[in-house]
């Protein structure tokens, strides 16, 4: 089997091209998914609210927390997708299931702000 011509940077090196991929993931999601961009704007607003409400320490952590976790996932289903698009457009049961757990793992996300908001807020 053949390894990805990458893997064999070791050192300084592999973490400025790491940081360099992860800087073209992150323009990469930006420029091409709409739903990364509205969960962005969502984290513009939401994480600044949190650092104005001023909970505890803790609650901060938590709330700024889960708001990044809806970035985290959407990345990661995103990069499914792209990867499951480059195999192949057409219609197939296994590429729907990835897809929908895809998605499925970002309404869990965002549900989970819902409620780590709504019990620091409210309860």
């Amino acid at each position: 089997m053949q390894e990805s011509p990458f893997k064999g940077k070791t050192g300084p090196k592999r973490v400025v091209n790491a940081f360099f991929y992860s800087v073209d993931g992150l323009k990469a999601a930006l420029r091409h998914e709409d739903a990364f961009r509205q969960e962005v704007l969502l984290a513009v607003l939401l994480i600044p609210l949190a650092l104005y409400l001023e909970p505890s320490a803790v609650a901060r952590g938590m709330m700024i927390g889960s708001v990044l976790l809806v970035l985290i996932v959407e990345l990661l289903n995103s990069a499914v997708e792209a990867a499951v698009d480059r195999i192949s457009f057409d219609h197939h049961h296994l590429i729907k299931r990835a897809k929908d757990m895809g998605s499925a793992a970002v309404l869990v996300a965002l549900l989970n702000v819902a409620v780590v908001w709504g019990l620091i807020l409210f309860a």
